[in-house]
């Protein structure tokens, strides 16, 4: 077997199963109330503090010599301490507009193990830990669980992976796009131990997985054009028409109409090795999605909530593989008319050496739940006491961050 094919059918995506799901569900449900809610859980622990740079911080630059910090990298200013990412530059404009904006230095109650695993799965419960004797439904299930006179929306049920964020008792259905998959599961379990167990190997296996997206986006790229939404000013920064479009369409058609709350997953957030590649294809592939969304919903798009959720952040210092490993706190984005945005919210807790967590990652300074309690109160009216104990388990809610409209 020649070695581009084999690097084609058999290293597609990387770090481990839970990084990247073989197949990325579309969750939803109908709800009484007007305002549109999306969750979207991006996979593989996002680096806040690259997409979100604190390039006003004095302990910044020193901490990542080889990742480029602020002007350097031709960041986008924000505040004048906060600037974007330069691969996020498609959002910028909304982010003026006020339509797009952040919270720094946040995590769940997750901490030390760094586990995507237990990570996404203490994400989606909206649960303190996982000593409650398994998992068995998720935050957004059970806030609609205590909502009365609820119905699900049509079913649509293609594809294996459950989003868990929306899994319970309350009614909602599912739907995926058919899945293009180019590794085996057995590839799959193969590139999770070598990521992970040799900095060696995980060099190798990401230099692979590089040259075969690389193939496989080129073979694609004919049809992704001739399939891109064109109706729409803004659909011209959107850059593919790939399964992460055909889900934001898709998500965007049915809120048009009843829906009421979508939840899916976005992948490839990892950057153990060459960050800097791996943050443009991930960056390409949430900013596609929420410009899909704002294009396709219309006038409904003023009704909607975006909040962008990871399982944790990363390291504060960069690894010797130009990456960031697995971390603590991070960032959540978010976006939509209803959302207050224009600003990047947060108590920032600083970079210097007594400040790291660990003395390794940024510090968490609010738990992320409380960000998404008082949009859920917000939205569907939930008092707090319900929202603190039936919907996220021992949470303090605290003030409100007033990032709702």
């Amino acid at each position: 077997m020649e070695r581009r094919s084999f690097l084609k059918n058999g290293l597609m995506l990387g770090c481990s199963a839970a990084a990247a799901p073989l197949v990325t569900p579309v969750a939803m449900a109908a709800a009484p109330w007007d305002t549109r809610l999306v969750v979207i859980i991006l996979r593989g622990a996002m680096d806040g503090l690259d997409v979100i740079q604190p390039y006003g911080d004095r302990d910044m630059a020193a901490l990542r010599p080889n990742l480029p910090v602020g002007e350097a990298g031709q960041a986008l200013d924000l505040d004048g301490f906060y600037a974007l990412h330069p691969h996020f530059a498609a959002l910028k404009p909304l982010y003026d507009a006020g339509e797009f904006g952040a919270v720094h230095a946040v995590s769940t109650p997750y901490r030390d193990k760094r586990s995507h695993f237990d990570g996404q799965d203490i994400l989606e419960a909206g649960l303190p830990d996982l000593t409650g004797g398994g998992l068995r439904d998720g935050w957004l299930n059970r806030m609609l669980q205590v909502m009365p006179g609820l119905e699900a929306d049509v079913a649509y049920a293609i594809g294996r992976e459950q989003m868990l964020v929306l899994t319970g008792d309350a009614p909602a259905q599912r739907w995926s796009p058919d899945a293009n998959l180019n590794i085996s599961p057995n590839a799959r379990a193969l590139l999770n131990v070598v990521h992970h167990d040799d900095p060696l190997f995980r060099d190798a296996s990401a230099e692979a997985i590089e040259i075969a997206e690389q193939i496989a986006m080129g073979e694609a790229e004919a049809e992704e054009t001739a399939d891109m939404m064109a109706a729409s000013p803004m659909m011209e920064a959107v850059r593919s028409n790939g399964e992460h479009v055909r889900i934001a369409e898709f998500a965007a058609t049915r809120l048009r109409a009843d829906t009421r709350i979508a939840s899916f997953s976005i992948n490839g957030w990892d950057t153990h090795a060459r960050q800097a590649n791996a943050m443009r294809r991930a960056a390409g592939a949430l900013t596609d999605t929420i410009l899909t969304l704002k294009a396709g919903l219309g006038p409904v798009w003023e009704k909607t909530a975006i909040l962008c959720m990871t399982e944790f952040g990363r390291t504060a210092r960069e690894n010797g593989s130009t990456g960031t490993d697995h971390g603590t706190g991070g960032a959540l984005l978010y976006a939509g008319g209803a959302l207050r945005g224009g600003q990047v919210k947060g108590s920032w807790p600083g970079l210097g050496d007594a400040d790291l967590y660990d003395g390794r990652d940024l510090m968490p300074t609010r738990d992320v739940r409380a960000y998404a309690a008082w949009v859920m109160r917000g939205v569907t009216g939930l008092d707090a006491t319900t929202l603190e104990q039936a919907v996220f388990p021992g949470l303090d809610m605290g003030s409100d961050p007033s990032i709702l409209l």
